[in-house]
């Protein structure tokens, strides 16, 4: 790869993070913050590391992250997920141990929507016979 610019875009549950990743230090910068500024807890900065301590590009790169939407799980996980991609551009033969870890698979699994004459998505109201 030479000293272009790679935009992905990752997702998870409501959140949507968009990735570019250049040539670097090793910088990351999530919404215009340090990683360790935006995600406090170490279990969702680890995440957002992990496609790169699997491929072995930890100081190769620098990248900016835009995420909007949902919690912070769900942004780490998009953040993941966008990187993934990203590093998969960069480099195919990143690929195999990429998917290997699932981490090029975009998580389904969303919340359900609230459904009319139930009091949640799954919960009834109490049913009663007289």
């Amino acid at each position: 790869m030479s000293d272009k610019v790679i935009s992905t875009v990752g997702r998870r549950k409501t959140s949507i993070a968009r990735v570019r990743i250049t040539r670097g230090k090793g910088n990351i910068s999530i919404n215009k913050k340090e990683l360790n500024e935006y995600f406090k807890r170490p279990v969702h900065q680890i995440m957002v590391k992990t496609p790169l301590d699997v491929t072995d590009s930890l100081t190769d790169f620098d990248i900016i992250v835009n995420v909007k939407g949902g919690g912070h799980s769900g942004q780490a996980g998009a953040v993941r997920h966008g990187l993934a991609r990203a590093l998969n551009l960069a480099n195919p033969a990143n690929r195999p141990s990429l998917k290997k870890n699932g981490f090029l698979t975009r998580d389904p699994r969303m919340v359900e929507r609230k459904k009319f004459g139930q009091k949640k998505a799954r919960k009834k109201f109490q049913f009663s016979k007289r």
